[in-house]
Formats: C-alpha cells, structure tokens, sequence
C-alpha cells in the first residue's frame, strides 16, 4: 500500500519541479521582454502566451497530441531523438505540465517586471551597467516577489494537472500517474481509502504552496 501510494506522489513532484524549472526560465525572459518590448502583434503573442491558463484541459492534450504525435514532424523528430513515441512517456507529462503552468508563471513575471521603476534602470545604464547586468542584479530582484509568487503558483498547477497529461501522457503506474491521474483511477475502481490519502497529500501541498505566496506578497 505504502508503495502503491508514494509512486504517483513521487512521480507528481517530480514532474512539477522540473517543469516549474522550465517555467521560470521561460516565464522570467518572456516575461521581460515583453513588459520591456513594444512591437506590432505583442497583444496576439501575450494572449497565446495565457491561452492554457483559460482552454479546457481537454483542448490543451488534444493540441498536444496534434503538435507531438507520431504523424507530426515534431513528433517525428522527438521520436527519432528519443528512440520511441514521446506519447505515454514521462517527457510527455513533463509537457502538459510545463504548457498548462507557464501562463502563470509568465503572467507574474511579466506584472513584476513592468511595475520595475524605469528611471533605477536608465541609472543603471548611466553608470555603465550592461543589459545583462541591469537585467541579473537590478530587474530581478526588484521584481524577485512576484517571480517566486509565480514559480510557486506554477509549480501547484503542474502538480494538479490532469485532463491534458490523461490525454497526453496517459495513467501508466509507475511512469506517468500523477496524483491526479491516480485518483480518478481509485475513485473509478471504489478504492477510496487510496482516493482520500491521494486527496488530503495534493490538499495538503497546495495549501502550503498558497500560504507561502500569501507570505511573500505581504
């Protein structure tokens, strides 16, 4: 039972780390560049940017499934590169939970960076400062709330994603169930001691998860 249990939350945790690693990275320089950039269809880039924060889950697994599947060329190519379907693998969770968590991540970059005071970076120019430095050590940590908000917002959405990563990654145990996954399964076989432990550990997680943002915001 301890087993079957620790699988999926290990697997959950997992998955969200390493996704909320690719997030950030992404949220934090396309979040600069476009609260710093102004240029002509910046609104329709920043709307595709939030679109998984607003479409079903559904929709987002079954783009993924267009845009890897084994009869795309990307799919093709990751297939090539990894020797197998990326499909109902671990990559592919770590997919659909980089995709669905980026909105987050990027939208909390993105607010930090523009509310930035411009005239303490043109200071920063003045005195001789590159745009990788005024970026590392001046538009960073000015804005260094709002990115940790966001990373831990991103990683709470990773870890409770469900319908793109069921679609996309499938409930393989042991490879690609995720919590959420793995309580839909107990709940839909009637084992639901499995389905409240799996329950109250992602309740539990979250809660802590929000309490920290709630932390660092005030």
């Amino acid at each position: 039972m301890a087993t079957n249990f620790w699988t999926p939350v290990q697997l959950s945790i997992e998955i969200a780390a390493v996704s909320t690693i690719l997030v950030i990275i992404l949220g934090v320089f396309l979040g600069r560049l476009m609260a710093v950039r102004k240029f002509k269809g910046k609104i329709i880039i920043d709307t595709i940017f939030l679109l998984p924060l607003v479409l079903p889950p559904t929709v987002v697994g079954f783009l993924l499934i267009i845009i890897f599947g084994r009869n795309s060329p990307v799919g093709q190519l990751l297939e090539w590169f990894f020797k197998q379907p990326i499909m109902f693998t671990w990559w592919a969770a770590l997919i659909a939970s980089t995709i669905v968590a980026f909105p987050l991540m990027y939208q909390s970059a993105r607010t930090g960076f523009e509310a930035v005071d411009e005239d303490i970076e043109n200071a920063a120019r003045v005195d001789g400062a590159s745009e990788y430095h005024l970026f590392m050590f001046i538009s960073i940590p000015l804005a260094i709330k709002t990115i940790v908000s966001g990373a831990i917002l991103s990683f709470a959405r990773a870890l409770g994603e469900f319908g793109a990563t069921l679609m996309f990654a499938g409930n393989i145990p042991g490879k690609t169930q995720t919590i959420p996954t793995a309580i839909y399964v107990a709940l839909d076989s009637g084992n639901m001691e499995m389905a409240w432990l799996w329950v109250s550990s992602i309740i539990a997680i979250s809660f802590l998860m929000l309490i920290f943002v709630h932390f660092i915001r005030t």
